[in-house]
């Protein structure tokens, strides 16, 4: 047998038993230990398996294991819907990580290589699998002789005591009420049958095309795309000039009123200070976001002139830049005002923690993109992204919504009974503090959260705390 067939058989084997071990851990919700069990699974797997064929493993591949460990772990520790999206797109752009494409270290590796490597990984836990069964496994090699003959046998023994085992247990099951429970307990219901089965595969399927990609080194493939149009410096001269004096004119306006203080913007616009301040916020966050891909376009799709113009380019683009900051500043100060008139909400916190991602990327775009090393901007973003998301979690903003709103005059009661077990120890923790009628209220909608018997595979730690302090309650 070849030694590509024995690693074919290998891998194969190993995406059965992450089928199997998919089925029985990820087959319980919510995601928890279950998700981190499978995900660091499969990276051992990969790393097992590497070291077996002499190859180490290099570029995207040496980050995205400990990036996959790490964001796997955060399902185990909190309980949030919000984070819990946000952990499993970072997954996602881990397992993009190890199908890199691109010839240059993962440092200079741009927006495009990035998005080449998501395909791949798409495609190989999509397709991969077929690949190794029929390119990688030579089956006129796998061994027929004693081996095969042994195998058939065993599996005639098994169909010849089927029948009798299934009698005889059915006998057992009708005898005894204890030996039917552990009967039930131990077979799979029939009608679950199917869905074992199916889970088997799809997770099956899904590793043998991720291991087999991350395994064997792939060609590289240069990913840069060349501009289909150029923009000349009169051209970018204008756009950026006129961008840049419709934000000055904002900008003015923000420094005059909003942050002029409360008597300014009620004489002029008959509102109060945070009503003024709650209309915008969002928009602006839109505005932040829509400013990096018009820089990166003009800068990706600019003529290279010589260095006076490039310098005008720097300068106007720059400009940009500082003024979206003060206007950045503008839209945090309206959030810290409407934040202290009417609360927090998660659209709120992940909002301002999505601003606070742009400002980053933007310093990072200015330090590269803008002095000409458009190659490092990608890594950069993608580094603060993981960074914020990591970071957001240590926060947990389901905790400080509570925390936050519980100090309120007005308390939005339904809306903290919808927050996750991020919360809940916050929310015990309060309950003394409470005026009576209320607190009774807050008890009466905590005892629903109480479990009694949380499965193993879902545990998860804030929803473990939440548990455990649900059980001091009065």
């Amino acid at each position: 047998m070849s030694d590509k067939t024995r690693l074919g058989l290998a891998l194969l084997g190993s995406a059965l038993f992450l089928g199997l071990l998919g089925d029985e851990l990820l087959r319980a919700t919510p995601l928890g230990l279950n998700a981190f069990l499978w995900i660091a699974t499969l990276c051992a797997v990969v790393v097992l398996l590497a070291r077996r064929i002499g190859t180490s493993l290099s570029g995207g591949r040496v980050w995205m294991i400990p990036t996959l460990v790490l964001f796997s772990a955060l399902l185990v520790w909190r309980d949030s819907a919000w984070l819990v999206a946000l952990d499993l797109f970072a997954i996602v752009v881990a397992l993009s990580l190890g199908a890199l494409r691109s010839p240059r270290p993962v440092r200079q590796a741009g927006l495009t290589d990035y998005m080449v490597g998501l395909a791949h990984a798409g495609a190989a836990a999509s397709g991969k699998a077929m690949t190794l069964m029929q390119e990688d496994i030579d089956w006129d090699e796998v061994p027929r002789g004693q081996a095969g003959r042994q195998a058939l046998a065993v599996g005639r023994g098994l169909m010849l005591a089927a029948p009798l085992v299934f009698l005889f247990g059915a006998l057992f099951v009708a005898a005894d009420s204890v030996f039917q429970d552990y009967v039930r307990s131990a077979v799979p219901d029939p009608r679950n049958l199917l869905l074992h089965v199916a889970l088997v595969a799809l997770f099956g399927w899904v590793s043998a095309g991720l291991v087999r990609e991350y395994l064997f080194k792939p060609k590289p493939v240069e990913a840069s795309v060349e501009p289909w149009f150029r923009l000349g410096a009169t051209e970018l001269t204008v756009v950026l000039a006129l961008l840049d004096l419709l934000f000055l004119a904002f900008v003015l306006v923000q420094l005059r009123y909003l942050f002029g203080g409360a008597s300014l913007v009620e004489d002029r616009t008959h509102l109060t200070y945070a009503e003024y301040a709650r209309h915008g916020f969002f928009e602006l966050v839109t505005v932040a976001a829509l400013v990096l891909p018009v820089l990166l376009l003009a800068d990706w799709a600019r003529r290279r002139d010589p260095a006076r113009r490039d310098r005008l380019f720097q300068i106007l683009a720059g400009a940009l830049i500082l003024l979206l900051f003060v206007i950045m500043a503008s839209a945090l100060q309206r959030m810290r005002l409407y934040q202290r008139e009417y609360g927090l909400t998660e659209l709120r916190v992940y909002a301002t923690g999505v601003m606070l991602w742009l400002a980053v990327v933007f310093v990072w775009a200015g330090f590269t993109v803008l002095r000409g090393r458009r190659d490092l901007f990608a890594v950069g973003a993608l580094v603060s992204g993981f960074a914020a998301i990591l970071a957001i979690n240590v926060v947990n903003p389901d905790a400080l919504i509570a925390r936050t709103n519980l100090n309120r005059p007005n308390l939005d009661l339904p809306y903290l009974m919808q927050l996750s077990d991020d919360a809940t120890p916050e929310l015990v923790k309060a309950l003394p503090t409470l005026e009576p009628r209320l607190r009774e209220q807050v008890a009466f909608e905590l005892e629903y959260r109480m479990q009694t018997q949380p499965d193993w595979r879902t545990w998860n730690l804030s929803r473990h705390r939440a548990q455990k302090a649900l059980k001091d309650l009065p």
